[in-house]
């Protein structure tokens, strides 16, 4: 009786392994404006571990996200809930071929708009913040 019950036991903790949700898991996007959407979600509540994880790793981009970031920390604790309580209005995509996508969006507490390049790298759909933080012919860059 006493195997039956840990037998029992080890089966209901297997299951309940697979069926949690971990929610330091940063979730996978399913399209170019879904990766977007959790990019800015993730900077705007400063969680940028996240925000890394959507981004097209080069050593650019990541030092524009690092930069970002520590501007985010120098801001002050009502600015930063401001963020986190702002919500994100797109206002347009475009779709240059099949692989790039750049949208323009503002968060409705700065209410000041932006453009995001997003490229679909091996598969992904991935955040290329030179598009948008380095100074750009936007019709040279768009490509």
């Amino acid at each position: 009786m006493k195997k039956i019950f840990c037998f029992a036991w080890l089966i209901v903790a297997v299951l309940a392994s697979c069926n949690s949700n971990d929610k330091t898991k940063t979730p996978a996007s399913e399209n170019d404006l879904d990766a977007a959407r959790n990019f800015i979600r993730a900077a705007l509540d400063g969680r940028w571990d996240d925000a890394r994880n959507f981004l097209l790793q080069d050593s650019v981009n990541i030092q524009l996200l690092e930069t970002t970031q520590g501007s985010y920390r120098t801001k002050s604790s009502e600015e930063k809930r401001s963020y986190h309580e702002s919500n994100i209005n797109l206002y347009e995509t475009r779709k240059i071929g099949d692989s790039i996508t750049i949208v323009n969006y503002s968060n409705s507490f700065m209410n000041k708009k932006d453009s995001l390049k997003i490229v679909l790298v091996g598969g992904q759909w991935l955040i290329d913040l030179k598009y948008s933080l380095l100074a750009r012919d936007s019709t040279q860059n768009a490509h």
